[in-house]
């Protein structure tokens, strides 16, 4: 759907190729979370922990190892500084870090392909119209106005792109509150989808689960600003209205920042530095930016977690056709081992021969144990466990020991998963 939306777009407006429309079945293997698009060339990159380049395509195409040191040499990519600092976003360079975005990275090496047989490009300025199709299905008003693909097709047909949470989630979020936690509910959604999705996902009383929501909090700028630069907004009939001075009571509210926000806290809590733990799923918007504007303990929610495990059982796999029903033909689960990227925390240099000794860690994995306290699969994993369960978190002597309930395979030394001593 994310694809579709960018894609009608980039047809109908701007013109482009309408064979971006049609997706080939196994083209989704393309989309691999941690990936940057250097935009004037066209290329997509896959970066080791010190910014050399591991793999690369152009446009779709995968390049050899020769051509990636040709182009690239075994030396830090240009932009690495600015991307490793994480602190600006660039006409230069796009972060792919959350399945949101992944689908327009497939669309934009499309768009290269297309260009790359039309027009035979050196340097390519589709970027601006990519960011007019984001901007046409996600602006603040799009919802309300049924503008663009996205939300008309979600408001429609929500079973079809929502899961419902976990009955042990709902259980735990109650738990925490009971317990007398303050639970926040912050996102960078409006609050008219935001209602959708948490009525679908968490039923009617969703805003009974928590204490304060915050909608359209536009991250990472809500920990980055100053109360001055974004300040809260109350909403009425998911309009927002006049800036507040100061965040006086629980509620719900939009925009904001995490200065004003840790007052009101602490003035709840009745403590001077009350802890606060932050969940999120993107690195460039969530993890980061709370560990380190905020000084908050960050919780990453990392799916590729759950894609270390062996895929389809074997006796399912011999099951009849009309056995298999619903899930015929539909894409995999996005987590699961790009064929053509490969795995999302370790790699090998390209053009060595040596193999075996020369995996090296992706930048992405470094970011992880970096600016995470802990990172788990999903809520569902530790939705079970007693309240006071004690993680161990990641440290500067330990890169792999923050991973819940178990470090990624890909980490572990090789005789150490086989043999585990």
């Amino acid at each position: 759907l994310i694809y579709d939306s960018f894609a009608q777009y980039l047809v109908t407006e701007k013109g482009y190729d309408k064979d971006l429309l049609t997706l080939a079945p196994d083209s989704l293997d393309f989309c691999c979370k941690g990936l940057v698009l250097d935009i004037e060339e066209g290329n997509f990159l896959k970066l080791a922990e010190d910014g050399t380049v591991l793999r690369a395509s152009h446009g779709t195409k995968s390049m050899t190892s020769e051509e990636i040191l040709e182009t690239y040499g075994r030396r830090e990519w240009k932009h690495f500084n600015t991307v490793s600092g994480m602190i600006s976003r660039s006409a230069k360079y796009y972060l792919y870090d959350n399945y949101f975005d992944l689908p327009g990275a497939l669309l934009c090496a499309r768009v290269v392909d297309s260009l790359d047989q039309h027009d035979g490009q050196k340097k390519y300025d589709f970027w601006k119209d990519m960011v007019a199709a984001i901007q046409h299905n996600y602006k603040i008003s799009a919802f309300k106005e049924d503008c663009g693909t996205y939300f008309p097709e979600v408001k429609n047909h929500p079973d079809k792109y929502l899961q419902r949470c976990p009955e042990s989630v709902k259980k735990w979020l109650k738990q925490l509150k009971s317990a007398g936690k303050i639970l926040l509910l912050i996102t960078s959604s409006h609050s008219d989808y935001c209602r959708l999705l948490c009525e679908h996902i968490l039923g009617n009383d969703f805003e009974e689960y928590f204490d304060i929501v915050i909608t359209n909090a536009l991250k990472p700028g809500f920990f980055s600003h100053t109360p001055n630069q974004r300040p809260f907004r109350t909403l009425e009939n998911d309009e927002e209205q006049e800036a507040l001075l100061s965040l006086d009571k629980p509620g719900w509210y939009s925009q904001g920042n995490a200065i004003q926000l840790y007052e009101l806290l602490k003035k709840m809590t009745g403590k001077l530095d009350p802890k606060v733990v932050y969940f999120g799923d993107s690195m460039h918007s969530d993890i980061f930016p709370a560990h380190h504007y905020s000084n908050w303990e960050t919780v990453f929610i990392l799916e590729e977690l759950l894609g270390d495990k062996v895929t389809v059982p074997a006796e399912t796999e011999s099951e009849p056709l009309e056995k298999k029903g619903k899930y015929e033909g539909e894409p995999k689960a996005p987590y699961f081992v790009s064929k053509q990227w490969g795995s999302f925390f370790v790699d090998r240099l390209p053009g060595l021969e040596n193999a075996e000794e020369t995996l090296v860690r992706t930048w992405s994995c470094k970011c992880i144990s970096t600016y995470s306290t802990i990172a788990i699969p999903s809520l569902e994993a530790i939705a079970d466990l007693p309240l006071d369960y004690r993680f161990t978190r990641f440290s500067s002597s330990s890169a792999t020991a923050g991973y819940y309930p178990s470090p990624p395979r890909a980490l572990l030394p090789h005789e150490e998963s086989v043999t585990m001593k």
